[in-house]
């Protein structure tokens, strides 16, 4: 009889697939609305960089939370209220006249990109594998960077073309048609439901892991793993953010509408690039070296656009720095499911997401105030470069000693 194939490729196909749309219309969208409300609604760029932040901040909020209810219930009900939160959300910003109206429809915003997160990716793919926990994760969130490839040309040439209100409408018919199919009838909680093991193991390889070992957040908060994790995806990620956010509205006055969504599409083919080489060496390097290197990547590649500003160099950044794009949103969750297990990720790294995120939310509004009071970005990328210097050293400064499991049970690395 034919071994039955793993369920969990199943799962991370499904992940990508929801991530692709979550993307598209959450991160990768943020840098076309606030072009489209300051452009075609005349709310100022302020305003509406602040109700970006509200977006982030509510997502963070809801980060915890969130990573518990799939451990006990599954990732089905969650992402089903994603879906729709994100897409009432976007539907609802071509209609804002006041700016309360913006904050509520960010805020929509943010509870769906809190349902469909990587927290969300990691806690679903979490009790499927062990072995290939990396090569999973990577592979799942390859749908970020066909988010950003996809998503911000199409979404800029369909108000080109029928208008901000009916695209925005497009847009959620069509995340609503690709996402509740697969929390209906793919997504399945783990992989005993399925007469499984993780991995797809025989019964007798599966011996003991770190996936039974259990971490609450005081053991886990005690530990230099987790605070320099904290540190430096806080500001990794609060950098990133806020230049996606104002990615569009960075290069159109060097390069135009066209040329804008080129770049934007051409950054997201190099984080496309550089997550598919992480998946294939994500289970074999020192996860913590790589991202030192990816963090000083996005530093160069800040302070050389800050500095260089034509449009050849522009473009040229903007790829440079793409291709730290998709590695820094998967390494984060990638760390913890290395360093605390499938057993406890869900907690550790909702914490961990939820603080991330904190620090995250102020990139938009940080971009947003630099730009508004020296009348250009250059300030904000210098500076925002530098932090990612930062965040470069206290990713190191983490895996320099090694992780002591909670209570004595063993002692575990922090990294391969």
């Amino acid at each position: 009889m034919p071994e039955t194939p793993f369920y969990g490729w199943r799962i991370v196909a499904a992940c990508m697939a929801f991530v692709s749309v979550s993307w598209s219309l959450g991160i990768f969208g943020m840098g076309v609305y606030v072009y489209a409300l300051t452009e075609s609604r005349g709310f100022s760029i302020g305003t509406v960089s602040t109700a970006v932040t509200t977006a982030y901040v509510v997502s963070a909020v809801l980060m915890v939370g969130v990573g518990r209810f799939i451990a006990r219930r599954g990732p089905r009900p969650v992402v089903a209220v994603g879906v729709l939160a994100m897409t009432v959300g976007v539907t609802a910003m071509p209609h804002c006249q006041q700016p309360w109206q913006v904050h509520a429809a960010f805020l929509t915003l943010g509870l769906g990109m809190a349902c469909l997160s990587t927290n969300t990716v990691g806690s679903t793919l979490a009790p499927w594998f062990e072995r290939h926990q990396g090569r999973a994760m990577s592979t799942a969130m390859l749908g970020a960077s066909i988010g950003g490839m996809t998503g911000t040309p199409l979404l800029m040439a369909g108000i080109r073309a029928w208008g901000f209100q009916a695209t925005m409408a497009l847009a959620a018919v069509i995340a609503v048609v690709v996402v509740l199919p697969l929390a209906a009838f793919v997504l399945k909680t783990r992989p005993q439901d399925m007469g499984q093991l993780p991995d797809g193991m025989p019964a007798t390889e599966q011996g003991q892991s770190a996936q039974a070992i259990r971490w609450n957040l005081k053991e886990a908060i005690a530990t230099r793993q987790f605070r320099s994790h904290v540190m430096a995806f806080g500001l990794g990620l609060m950098v990133q953010v806020g230049f996606l956010s104002h990615h569009v509205p960075i290069a159109i006055p060097v390069l135009g509408p066209r040329g804008a969504a080129a770049a934007v599409f051409s950054a997201a083919v190099a984080a496309f690039l550089g997550r598919l080489l992480l998946a294939r060496y994500a289970d074999q390097v020192d996860i913590r070296k790589v991202g030192a290197c990816v963090f000083l990547l996005a530093a160069a590649s800040l302070v050389c656009m800050a500095l260089l500003p034509g449009p050849w160099a522009l473009m040229a950044t903007s790829v440079s720095f793409g291709l730290t794009v998709g590695n820094v949103t998967t390494l984060a969750p990638m760390i913890l499911r290395r360093e605390f297990g499938a057993a406890s990720f869900g907690v550790v790294f909702g914490l961990a997401a939820t603080l991330n995120q904190l620090s995250m939310a102020l990139g938009p509004t940080v971009y947003g105030l630099l730009r508004a009071a020296f009348g250009s970005y250059g300030p904000a990328l210098l500076l925002c470069g530098l932090l990612n210097l930062g965040a470069g050293m206290a990713i190191v400064w983490g895996g320099r000693r090694p992780l002591t499991a909670p209570h004595g049970v063993a002692r575990v690395r922090s990294a391969n």
